[in-house]
């Protein structure tokens, strides 16, 4: 491999720079050679496929009964999210205080959400697994 050749990854959409080598012969750090680092894009890419997001449904029914989700809400619905798919999970029941969410674990995604008041019918249909939190 030449210095400053890309490597594509498997499942990347973007070549990655792994190295550069400088003229010493030593790698250059990212701040040295002005480019991310491959830790830094790493985990960029890691924490972007971590995201979650919300259906259209999910959004309504979150603005109508007033449900707020905090970044750190969200850390703990995508930890849940984490979880039901090493479990092989497709549809989960996230419990998390006084939210319940319905999560499609493969798209990341929050299909709906239900308060405390909403969640006494008791019944929640179409899923596979439950994260208490």
């Amino acid at each position: 491999m030449e210095v400053g050749q890309s490597v594509k990854i498997q499942n990347y959409q973007r070549p990655v720079d792994l190295i550069e080598i400088s003229q010493r012969g030593k790698p250059e750090t990212a701040s040295e050679t002005g480019q991310t680092s491959f830790k830094e894009m790493f985990s960029r890419e890691l924490a972007e496929s971590r995201q979650l997001s919300f259906s259209k449904h999910a959004q309504q029914r979150l603005f109508s009964r007033g449900i707020e989700l905090s970044d750190e809400k969200l850390n703990r619905i995508g930890d849940a999210v984490d979880r039901a798919d090493s479990k092989g999970s497709k549809e989960t029941l996230v419990l998390m205080d006084d939210t319940a969410l319905v999560v499609s674990v493969k798209n990341r995604t929050i299909v709906t959400a239900f308060d405390r008041e909403n969640l006494r019918d008791g019944i929640v249909t179409s899923i596979d697994s439950a994260v208490v939190l």
